[in-house]
């Protein structure tokens, strides 16, 4: 095979596999927002198909014959060939060692258990998603010997989130949070709390919405390029630089909950909306990890979306939008109120300074179960004790329980952990980018552009060229976690006069 020949055959293979992610994203968009609930039998049957499809494209020997010779080919490709040849080959060697019936079976599946985990957390029964579980665990436990025969089981499933990440390297970061952070957090809950109250007036669900495109508004997500939808467990779609969904939930008595998944998730969009539209269609699209995608959305919601400079520039239009909840509260009650800290049982719904526990309580169950050393059947009871342990809480059931994150459910084991390293790689993103922005004179003005404009030069525009530790390291340096609990630390003392 000629080598034009094989740039040609690369891009058409990018192409089709496009297509095949957004036909996959798209089925699963309907199936979490507008579809009947009783729907999911014949989106599964199309799923399986669809997987089956990529699976026998990407995975076919020719497909391996042509990386071969753009492999051997050297500068006579550009550098952004070359990284697609490493990002394909990686994939199609993994790919080729998984059997085309266990991965269509395994798309089968992972739309099975989504449908029946949102059965299972309205009522309250685990043992309805405990067989689900059961086989996702094993399917990954398998295709985890697939990836990587050489790791340990749950490092090869750490690496399809980020790249690098292994279980020594994160038991050593969360030894760290823990010892610095289980402190403060004791010391915290012997002080008096700020009056929350106000957030948990009555607070409907249009005006929310009127609240969320205002937001969408201030962080500059086009929404002739950036839509938002409605679902239970809020998350973002990409299918391109010009195309991205984002959704979130609304409950009355909390405005902060979609506040912040509205911020969160306007996070993620704005890193793939900024990501260099050259590569769209092709590998180099999306973020470069799930870390680096969390320390983005999580920038956005907690650095800046819970900072007071940002909540004063919001205020006069929450107090528009919401004239009685809000008549007696002032800009500093309300950025006391969304930075309480106090252990609690939704991850999603907990403090800055608390998350990371409730990342580790998920850490260590996925360890033990890619390990084998914990049975599906006794999740719901080793939750509720690490949850004792690591928050002090007590888990009244599993709704609130095990049953609380959708990652399980559609086979994200090793995913959790990305959320921790994001909280991390973000505070150092900080530091830096503070040397080089007025931070927050722009955003005390609402104007997130600079802020934007930061990340995007340093982590947005390059999508998937580099690998993750080489958008912390040239965006931020050597990674450190304790400019992270530094920053929580120095944040929260002022908050609670410690």
């Amino acid at each position: 095979m000629e080598i034009q020949q094989a740039i040609e055959k690369l891009d058409e293979l990018q192409k089709k596999l496009y297509a095949y992610t957004v036909a996959q994203s798209s089925l699963y968009l309907d199936g979490v927002t507008v579809a009947p609930r009783d729907t999911s039998a014949g989106r599964g049957v199309a799923l399986g198909i669809l997987a089956g499809e990529q699976h026998k494209t990407l995975s076919d020997p020719q497909v391996g014959e042509m990386l071969e010779v753009l492999a051997q080919a050297g500068e006579q490709l550009t550098g952004e060939q070359r990284r697609q040849v490493e990002l394909l080959g990686r994939e199609y060697r993994q790919l080729s060692r998984i059997p085309a019936q266990e991965y269509m079976e395994y798309a089968m599946l992972v739309n099975e258990a989504s449908d029946v985990w949102h059965r299972a957390k309205e009522t309250n029964d685990f043992p309805l998603f405990a067989p689900l579980l059961e086989k996702l665990v094993d399917y990954n436990r398998r295709f985890a010997g697939y990836y990587d025969p050489n790791k340990a089981p749950y490092d090869a499933l750490l690496n399809e989130y980020e790249r690098g990440a292994n279980m020594e390297q994160l038991d050593r970061f969360f030894a760290t949070v823990r010892d610095k952070l289980v402190p403060l957090i004791h010391a915290i809950g012997e002080k008096e709390q700020p009056d929350v109250s106000f957030l948990h007036r009555h607070y409907p669900v249009e005006a929310q919405r009127k609240f969320s495109d205002y937001l969408m508004e201030v962080m500059g997500l086009d929404r002739a390029h950036c839509a938002i939808g409605e679902t239970e467990h809020p998350f973002t779609l990409n299918f391109n630089s010009q195309d991205v969904r984002i959704t979130t939930h609304y409950l009355e008595d909390d405005v902060a909950s979609s506040m912040y998944s509205v911020i969160h998730e306007g996070g993620h969009a704005r890193y793939e909306l900024d990501v260099n539209p050259a590569y769209d269609y092709t590998c180099l699209s999306g973020g470069s990890s799930m870390g680096v995608h969390e320390s983005q959305s999580r920038f956005y919601e907690n650095l800046i979306g819970r900072s007071l400079p940002f909540i004063e520039a919001i205020f006069p239009k929450m107090q528009e939008l919401f004239p009685e909840q809000l008549a007696d509260v002032t800009a500093q009650q309300m950025y006391r109120a969304v930075n309480m800290a106090q252990p609690s049982l939704i991850r999603t719904e907990a403090d800055e300074l608390t998350y990371c526990l409730h990342v580790m309580v998920r850490y260590e169950m996925e360890k033990q179960l890619i390990g084998g050393t914990l049975e599906v059947k006794d999740v719901p009871a080793e939750w509720n004790r690490l949850y004792k342990e690591y928050l002090g809480v007590d888990v009244p059931d599993d709704t609130r329980g095990c049953l609380q994150d959708s990652h399980w459910s559609g086979g994200m084991i090793g995913y959790f952990p990305s959320y921790a390293l994001g909280s991390a790689y973000g505070a150092q993103m900080l530091r830096n980018m503070e040397q080089d922005v007025d931070v927050w004179g722009s955003v005390a003005r609402g104007d997130l552009s600079p802020v934007t404009q930061w990340l995007t030069e340093k982590i947005h525009r390059y999508g998937q060229m580099l690998d993750p530790r080489q958008l912390v390291q040239q965006s931020c340096g050597d990674f450190d976690p304790t400019v992270y609990t530094d920053y929580l630390a120095e944040k929260y003392s002022k908050l609670y006069n410690l």
